[in-house]
């Protein structure tokens, strides 16, 4: 299998604009390793079980076999590199593996919802996979967290809502909407599921995940400038109109129907400063990695030693 090693930041990129391959990219073939081994910048593999699919991998040097590993998943403009490469200072700082799935258009037309209502195929299987490759790959076996940006938002916290048994924690950038512990609402909007996706949702166990939502204080554009927003009158009604004002409200009833049950599970919400709807400027000004970092995984040193 073949790969590509990219060590240079991008240029600063539009809303989540996906950046060119750097043209210095340098070849270089992996193999299994039995511990981690670094890579020298992010690098792009193809899954050996499908190599159609694509991800991103960063592994700091000098970690160990059970260092942790963040899952970044990219918004509707499939931005995975650049969300791995900004994260990459802070996965050094911290000894994190990072794995950046691509989920195409062609394929995952639906991946913000898992693929779960038969639009495409289905991304938490996907993920599932790369994520078992990237273990084998670099030897290591540490708990799994999960970060998503707008549609990754949507993402990861339905991955942990279906997966609870795999997730240790879950940080949301800026998701357009969420679902909601509701038994009698259809999923997306809450837990009624046809058996046939083989899927169920047990709250019990996934209001066990610590799990944040960031959102910029400027994020609160609608209409036909932002299409991706869902904004129908069902999720208006339900959760609000901007993403600051549904995050908030997600953040609420989780926290409700967890100390309803006993739980006493951390969820946080927060408001980044100079901040709109952008990935980019979410993390220079609003120093969403850091907060997302600290929120995972606390000091730096907890995990370096």
């Amino acid at each position: 299998m073949w790969l590509m090693s990219f060590d240079a930041l991008p240029a600063p990129a539009l809303e989540e604009i996906a950046v060119a391959a750097s043209a210095s990219a340098t070849l270089q073939t992996v193999t299994p390793l039995s511990t981690p081994s670094p890579t020298h910048g992010v690098v792009q593999h193809w899954l050996k079980t499908d190599p159609a699919q694509t991800y991103y991998l960063y592994v700091p040097p000098g970690i160990s076999g059970n260092a942790p590993v963040l899952v970044v998943v990219h918004g509707v403009s499939r931005n995975a590199e650049e969300q791995a490469r900004r994260f990459r200072r802070l996965a050094r700082q911290y000894g994190v593996v990072l794995v950046a799935p691509l989920f195409p258009t062609d394929r995952f037309a639906d991946y913000q919802r898992l693929g779960l209502t038969g639009q495409g195929e289905r991304s938490d299987q996907a993920l599932q996979a790369i994520v078992a490759e990237a273990r084998q790959q670099t030897g290591v076996t540490g708990r799994l967290y999960l970060f998503g940006y707008s549609g990754g938002g949507q993402f990861v916290h339905r991955y942990a809502m279906a997966h609870p048994e795999q997730v240790a924690a879950v940080a949301i950038g800026a998701a357009g909407w969420y679902t909601f512990i509701d038994p009698q609402l259809r999923f997306p909007r809450g837990l009624k599921i046809s058996r046939r996706t083989g899927v169920r949702f047990r709250p019990k166990r996934f209001l066990r995940i610590p799990m944040a939502v960031f959102v910029g204080e400027h994020d609160i554009r609608r209409g036909k400038d932002r299409p991706e927003l869902r904004q129908t009158g069902r999720v208006d009604a339900q959760q609000g109109l901007t993403r600051l004002e549904r995050g908030n409200r997600w953040i609420d009833a989780m926290r409700a129907a967890a100390r309803d049950r006993g739980l006493d599970t951390p969820y946080h919400y927060e408001v980044l400063p100079h901040a709109a709807h952008s990935f980019a400027t979410s993390m220079k000004r609003g120093k969403l990695g850091v907060r997302v970092f600290d929120f995972l995984f606390g000091p730096p040193s907890r995990i370096a030693s």
